[in-house]
This record gives C-alpha cells, sequence and structure tokens, in this order.
C-alpha cells in the first residue's frame, strides 16, 4: 500500500504534468488544453510507473540536497558543535575523537541508548562526549535541562556524568522536582543552584542548542555528530562503535 506521502508526490506530480504546458498555452483554446489534458491523463493512467519512478528520483534529489545543506550545515557550526562554552564534556575532556549527542530527559529511546553510551565511554578512553541538551518533548523536558545546564556551573566531568546518568535513567516523566532531587542527590549547592536556572547561561545553551538543530534540520533525539555525519535514532553500540573507528581510521564516519 503506498504511503500518504507517496499518494501525495504522485497527486503533485500529476497535477505538475497536467500544468506543465508551455507559457504560450494561454493562447490555446479550452478545446486545446482540454485535448492536451486528456492526452497527459492517457498516458498516465496507461504508464502510472512514470509516477513512481519520477517519485523516486525526487525523493533521491531531495535526500542528496538535504545531506549537502547538512554537510556544509556541520563545516559552518564544527567549533559551536565540539566546542562551545554552552555544553557538557564527559570521558576524556581532551579525547581526539568527538562524539555529539542531542538528546531530551523524557527520551525513551535516549534512555535506552544511554547503557551504549556508557560502553564507549569506559572502552574507549580517547572518546570525548559532548551532550546537548535539547529539551524537545514538553515543559518537564524544558525544566529538567534548565537544571541540568545550571548544574554545569558547580559539577564537572565524572560528578555531572554521574548526574546525567542518574537523572537520564529515571523511570516515568522528568521535571523539575526530578531533575532538583537528582542534584541534590548529586551534591549540589540547591541556593546557587536555583540562582543559577535563572541566569544567563541556561537560556544561551538553550538557544544555541535550537540554533544548531535548526542549521541541521533535526527534530528528534536521540541524534548524533560524528564527524562529517549525522546519526538519527537509537541506533546500537555496534553502530556507533564502527563510526568512530572510521573516525580514527580515515577521519570520516563512513570510510571509502
Amino acid at each position: 500500500m503506498k504511503t500518504f506521502r507517496q499518494r501525495l508526490g504522485a497527486v503533485a506530480f500529476a497535477g505538475l504534468m497536467l500544468a506543465a504546458v508551455p507559457a504560450p498555452a494561454a493562447e490555446f483554446s479550452a478545446g486545446q488544453k482540454s485535448e492536451i489534458e486528456s492526452i497527459v491523463r492517457d498516458y498516465l493512467l496507461q504508464n502510472p510507473e512514470v509516477l513512481r519512478d519520477a517519485f523516486a528520483e525526487l525523493e533521491q534529489r531531495q535526500a542528496h540536497a538535504e545531506t549537502e545543506a547538512r554537510s556544509k550545515a556541520l563545516a559552518q557550526n564544527a567549533t559551536m558543535l565540539t566546542n562551545s562554552p554552552h555544553q557538557a564534556v564527559i570521558g576524556n575532556p581532551d579525547g581526539k575523537v568527538n562524539l555529539v549527542e542531542f538528546f531530551d530527559y523524557n527520551c525513551g529511546y535516549c534512555k535506552q541508548a544511554l547503557p551504549d553510551l556508557q560502553r564507549l565511554v569506559k572502552e574507549q578512553p580517547d572518546l570525548r562526549v559532548v551532550l546537548k541538551d535539547f529539551p524537545v518533548l514538553g515543559p518537564g523536558s524544558v525544566e529538567a535541562a534548565q537544571v541540568a545546564i545550571a548544574l554545569r556551573n558547580q559539577l564537572k566531568g565524572e560528578a555531572f556524568w554521574n548526574f546525567h546518568l542518574k537523572l537520564l535513567g529515571t523511570r516515568g516523566p522528568v521535571s523539575k522536582a526530578t531533575a532538583l532531587a537528582a542534584a541534590k542527590d548529586a551534591g549540589a549547592d540547591m541556593t546557587r543552584l536555583e540562582k543559577d536556572m535563572a541566569g544567563p547561561e541556561v537560556t544561551a545553551s538553550l538557544q544555541e542548542v535550537a540554533k544548531l538543530a535548526d542549521a541541521l534540520n533535526l527534530s528528534g533525539t536521540p541524534t548524533y555528530v560524528l564527524g562529517d555525519e549525522v546519526v538519527v535514532g537509537a541506533v546500537g553500540y555496534a553502530q556507533l562503535k564502527g563510526r568512530l573507528d572510521n573516525l580514527r581510521k580515515c577521519g570520516k564516519a563512513a570510510c571509502g
């Protein structure tokens, strides 16, 4: 069965063909226009595979254009992606291999993928992981991100990583209260934390990540950036490891 997108594409393509009469068509009579439309319609009915092939070509061109645009955006935003002052870094802060993750504390797939990231950090001493708070799943996610961002003023490295593991590993919805409880358990100065949550760093961090997500055309979590590639979804340990191995081998996520 065709998807809605495929049906819509076919209809749109047919409409374009019916409308694709040269500009001088305005000079055609009503009868001539009707005859042209009838010829096009009959041809499409007799050769519907033309619509399929045309739509497949259109999708291929769109995918290529999106890949090109994303590659350009990655190059233009390389510093902001891996060396922004508005980010948390775990693993080896001086590591030569970067993995950037856009995540949401309420994202079930992020929770599912967390053990993969833990394993990679444990196994790869040269891995530098950059965490980007991308709260796309509602107010609770935004509040949790605000707490986490403010907490970075107090906790760094392993201490922040432990907080992140606990909060992202929480079962059920995560909210401001959940995040504050995790921060308290991590030993945070709660008075300072509340003050920092109202400071400019939180707003600047969220705005920067939103800008990056827009530039890279991201809409969901988890999303990873590994070198020259954007990887969407909880793809699993093996795929992430393979791309990281390629980065070490040839400097790209996929070696030729």
